[in-house]
């Protein structure tokens, strides 16, 4: 069986594929990672399982919504990562989010209609239920997910991916953010979540 977990955004998502039988123990070596960025240095693979890419320049026709061309993009890259998946969780809206709210509503729509067209299994898990899932608290922080994460992969991937940057950031939160959405699906699945 095969199940993803993705922490979908505008600027830096990520997917965490876990492509084992879903009986066998869900481990950070046995799920591929992906994530898009803006950010040359990061467009690179680190370590065995994780691979960043730039994001594709796509232009949209004068009359579109300018960040159509930009969904369409994220949409098509995420769906690829899935491929074979027979399963996929999706992190929900953050209810208290500002900012850009309405534009990742709209790339989040394409994503879920493309989900839709390819017959994709979808569950929605709420923000607060993935960081209560690694943390045991519902409105953990980025380092705190960030520690859990390394208590339990062993894998400081601060050091390994973003080494001159203090404290945690894209795409190392999104990564950890993938891996607990993913795990957490693999519970669901297992009844262990």
């Amino acid at each position: 069986m095969a199940i993803a977990g993705i922490d979908y955004s505008l600027t830096s998502p990520a997917v965490c594929v876990f492509s084992k039988p879903s009986s066998a123990k869900f481990k950070f070596e046995h799920c591929l990672f992906f994530y898009l960025t803006d950010t040359e240095k990061y467009a690179t693979s680190f370590l065995k399982n994780i691979k960043g890419e730039r994001f594709k320049s796509i232009g949209s026709p004068v009359n579109l919504c300018p960040d159509s061309g930009r969904y369409d993009s994220i949409s098509d890259w995420a769906i690829d990562c899935i491929k074979g998946c027979d399963q996929v969780a999706l992190e929900g809206y953050a209810f208290n989010a500002t900012g850009r709210v309405f534009q990742l509503a709209e790339n989040v729509g394409v994503l879920k209609y493309k989900l839709f067209q390819s017959a994709t299994p979808l569950e929605v898990v709420a923000p607060t239920e993935v960081k209560k899932f690694a943390t045991m608290k519902g409105n953990a922080s980025k380092d705190l997910m960030f520690d859990a994460f390394v208590k339990e992969t062993g894998k400081d991937l601060c050091k390994i991916m973003t080494p001159k940057k203090t404290g945690v950031q894209n795409p190392v939160s999104d990564i950890v953010d993938a891996y607990y959405i993913c795990k957490m699906l693999h519970g669901k699945i297992n009844g262990y979540a």
